[in-house]
């Protein structure tokens, strides 16, 4: 398959150092390439070819070893031109179906499953993020009295999902008065998407009949509205696996690899922004220095959007740029269908 770039020859010299180094975490040799891999040519010709692909920037040369180890552009061309998907394997299929139970209808749980299950299988570490929110129904609202001078706000919506907002009031409140309320609220809201109900919401409670109790209560409602139902998705709303199976990898055999990998564990705002990017792009691999915050220059993303009606989000796996990309682009891609199929 000669392209632009490359010959046939290094094309084949660069799969197989790239399969070595995938398998064995290795930089690969000429000699373990001639014994593993029937190009019918000599050490020294693979030697000669390496070396090429090192001068044009798809390999490089630990000092350390006499082997050589691909880069980030190594690693796109491969995916961009020798990548064959492959589906997951019976049992991988039968693993993530028996995991993503349709009983379990709450998006947040499907989604943490998910990654759990494409963590295990991958031994990457799984990552979601939930739909945006502004085009979810909502079923029901519940108010609670939390103290003299705060209310919390359950948001029940159609997803499955719940949330909580504590909205400030300036005293105490009878619970009857906010029981009426939440009846009000509930009888012109429910039914709506959030993003609706942020756009109408003076209108639809302007007519409101009540006690004064009740009209002060709504004006809340009315001038907070944009706040209250704005319902961001923040960083709570990313999933992630366990990080374990990544960390057992020899890329993190360093305590300073591990801090990085704890950092972006903790970091979900930056996970957050990088996975809510991709939500109407379908399936997306960015390899090392692709990724645009350089805090994730040393990984690749590997993740597939899933939508439902109004409602899109992202599933897939983060790890080393040193993946099994094949097996790994499969299993993003097919269990992405399967919380597709769960959400309808």
């Amino acid at each position: 398959m000669p392209t632009e770039d490359l010959s046939e020859r290094e094309v084949r010299v660069l799969e197989a150092v790239i399969q070595v180094y995938i398998e064995t975490a290795e930089p690969a040799g000429s000699q373990t390439i001639v014994q593993r891999f029937p190009l019918g040519v000599s050490s020294a010709t693979i030697r000669s070819a390496m070396s090429e692909l090192e001068e044009k920037g798809f390999l490089y040369h630990p000092h350390t070893s006499a082997g050589r180890i691909p880069t980030d552009r190594a690693y796109r061309w491969y995916v961009d031109n020798l990548v064959r998907r492959l589906p997951p394997s019976p049992a991988d299929q039968q693993m993530l179906e028996a995991e993503l139970n349709p009983s379990r209808s709450a998006i947040e749980e499907v989604l943490r499953r998910a990654a759990q299950v494409l963590g295990v299988l991958t031994q990457e570490l799984g990552v979601a993020v939930a739909p945006a929110l502004d085009r979810v129904v909502l079923e029901r609202l519940d108010l609670v009295s939390v103290s003299s001078e705060r209310l919390l706000l359950v948001f029940h919506l159609r997803s499955g999902a719940v949330r909580t907002i504590f909205v400030e009031v300036p005293g105490r409140m009878a619970a009857e008065l906010i029981q009426r309320v939440a009846q009000t609220l509930n009888e012109r809201l429910a039914g709506l998407t959030l993003l609706a109900i942020r756009t109408s919401l003076a209108e639809r409670l302007r007519d409101v009949e009540g006690s004064e109790g009740e009209r002060e209560l709504l004006n809340i409602f009315i001038e907070e509205g944009e706040e209250i139902f704005g319902l961001p998705n923040g960083p709570e709303t990313v999933v992630l696996g366990s990080a374990q199976m990544l960390a057992v990898q020899p890329e993190f055999s360093t305590s300073g690899r591990i801090r990085d990998l704890l950092d972006l564990t903790e970091r979900r705002d930056l996970l957050q922004q990088a996975l809510t990017a991709r939500r109407a792009r379908g399936l997306t691999i960015t390899i090392g220095g692709e990724n645009s915050d350089s805090r994730l220059a040393g990984f690749t993303l590997v993740t597939s959007s899933y939508r439902s009606g109004e409602l899109a989000g992202v599933i897939g796996v983060l790890g080393p740029t040193r993946m099994p990309y094949d097996k790994i682009i499969g299993l993003v891609d097919h269990t992405s269908r399967l919380v597709e199929g769960l959400m309808e």
